[in-house]
């Protein structure tokens, strides 16, 4: 029998789209509930399918592909519990704004919200979804099926970008429709306003030591920020605008954006405009960090004009556009104090030599790892002391892309981050090598993970701060708690057994003095490594990290 052209399923639809989206892999796990887009997207094999152990790894690795790339990332689950699963790996997502679709079966139309005890049916599933996700969607019928989704990709990828979630119920998965136009939807860009824009420029053409704050919604403006620069402003960043701006550029704070220094810093600056940030708390002392006046704002969102700090003045609009806009208008105009530039770099320098002095013997580890790394490398981080304490900031990135971080605050999610992102190199030929930071307590989360980046020969050099504990949770008990240290002592694996077992390369560092050679034999392994970090052996950070800082409020 001819085959027919004119007709597909819902399912080879979907899979047929995610391609025409630029879509190069997907990742989840496969269910009865998914199964004709998975068949479909086998059938074609031009979607590369990575197959996670959970629902949570998965949407983790699609987070990170998309990070990375600054592509859309795409992860499919079963529904019920499956899409339960994914939950908090979402709640990242929505935190890190990462333009992610979320597609997750559902039983079929027929038993649907009747509340019957149906199996793999969660109560009121799509207000949970919505719950997690910048949006949420149900597909209704067959014939809107395409069209739920090309809407759904556009919000996902519309600034302020986010997870985006949706429901196709199984039989309509399965349902035949005439071949769609699978042509996706355009993305809109905020337009800034001209006016608002001369104003701004007014206002920050008579400042003498003008500074930015680039936060992740301006990881694509960096043509535009480096025309600033040339007029003499200064940079800081946050941690998703790390590398907007190379870190070794010698006008920029790095994301040292709340050290003491660099707060005393500020209070010489006459302007600060803030580009795509939303300021979150952890990373100005839960707002009470002393931010130069006048601050500016620039944001696609308009709602972020007096979030968190009052703002002097807002323009809506995207950050690229923007800042070509004000360096168009500043050129030839700018008269910026001589000594700025040699202020920010003391600053700099003092702000990371005492954060170095805090490291003790592990500052030799830092400078060993960016030597290993070089320039062109992903830098993946879980939640763990050494990432709030130099991994946030003292090893070096150098391409807006190359940061990924676990900014909702929940553990265990960067195994999984660090297998998205080695699979966005590969997919797109980056040749960036990726190295992932994890504790020992996060780690173990999603250990079957490592069964995934085995099979996938993920490219992943996890550096594994192992001191059998939950190294920060026994600081802060310390801290704040009389010394009382409870339910933080852990159970571990030995990772060198557990590594055979898998097939997984494995080194274990006991004394830093056999860190190069280590670093050698990790970095030029084909596939995961896991360079473990015997910290029990090596000692203690000099100065212990209890948590997030603060201080108490301050007289404006």
């Amino acid at each position: 029998m001819p085959e027919q052209t004119n007709t597909l399923t819902v399912g080879a639809a979907v899979a047929r789209f995610l391609e025409e989206c630029g879509v190069q892999a997907a990742f989840g796990v496969i269910s009865i509930h998914n199964m004709p887009i998975l068949d479909a997207m086998h059938a074609r094999d031009r979607v590369r399918w990575v197959m996670a152990r959970g629902e949570a790894g998965a949407c983790n690795m699609a987070d990170a592909y998309a990070r990375t790339t600054g592509r859309l990332g795409v992860c499919i689950t079963s529904t019920g519990t499956a899409a339960g699963n994914a939950a908090g790996a979402m709640v990242e997502a929505l935190t890190a704004g990462t333009p992610l679709l979320h597609i997750t079966g559902q039983i079929e139309t027929e038993y649907l919200d009747q509340n019957l005890a149906y199996i793999h049916e969660a109560p009121d599933q799509l207000a949970m979804l919505q719950s997690i996700s910048k949006a949420a969607f149900r597909v209704r019928s067959a014939e809107t099926a395409l069209s739920t989704l090309k809407q759904a990709v556009q919000t996902a990828l519309t600034a302020p970008t986010g997870p985006v979630s949706v429901e196709i119920p199984i039989d309509i998965q399965e349902a035949l429709i005439p071949l769609p136009d699978l042509t996706a939807l355009p993305v809109p860009r905020a337009e800034p306003s001209a006016a608002a824009l001369d104003a701004l420029a007014e206002r920050l053409a008579k400042a003498k030591r003008p500074l930015l704050w680039l936060g992740g919604g301006a990881r694509h403006a960096g043509a535009a920020v480096q025309r600033l620069l040339a007029l003499g402003v200064g940079v800081v960043t946050s941690t998703q605008g790390r590398g907007i701006v190379p870190e070794d550029d010698a006008r920029s704070l790095g994301a040292y954006n709340l050290h003491a220094p660099v707060e005393k810093f500020y209070q010489t600056c006459d302007a600060m405009l803030v580009v795509g940030s939303r300021l979150r708390g952890n990373e100005t002392l839960k707002y009470k960090l002393k931010l130069p006046k006048p601050l500016y704002r620039i944001d696609a969102d308009a709602s972020a004009d007096g979030r968190c700090y009052t703002t002097d003045f807002f323009v809506q609009g995207d950050s690229e556009l923007a800042l070509n806009g004000l360096a168009d208008r500043l050129q030839g105009r700018m008269q910026v104090d001589p000594q700025f530039a040699e202020d920010l770099r003391a600053a700099r320098a003092q702000a990371e030599a005492s954060l170095i002095d805090g490291l003790g013997p592990y500052a030799e580890l830092v400078t060993q790892l960016q030597k290993a790394a070089g320039r062109n490398f992903n830098w993946v981080r879980d939640v763990t002391v050494s990432n709030s304490t130099w991994g946030n900031r003292q090893l070096k990135v150098f391409d807006p892309r190359a940061g990924v971080h676990a900014l909702g605050g929940g553990i265990g999610q960067g195994l999984a981050m660090g297998i998205g992102a080695a699979v966005a190199a590969a997919e797109t030929k980056s040749g960036r090598k990726t190295l992932a930071l994890s504790g020992d307590g996060g780690f173990i989360l999603n250990l079957g993970e490592l069964a995934t980046a085995v099979q996938e020969r993920a490219d992943v050099v996890y550096v594994l701060m192992n001191d059998q504990k939950y190294g920060v949770i026994r600081n802060i008990q310390d801290a704040h708690y009389g010394g009382r240290r409870c339910y933080v002592d852990l159970h571990t694996p030995d990772y060198a057994q557990l590594s055979a077992s898998l097939g997984l390369g494995h080194t274990r560092v006991k004394n830093l003095k056999e860190l190069p050679a280590a670093l050698d034999r990790a970095q030029s392994a084909s596939g995961p490594f896991i360079l473990e970090i015997d910290m029990l052996s090596i000692g203690s950070f000099k100065t212990a990290f209890a948590g997030p800082p603060t201080k108490l409020a301050q007289p404006a």
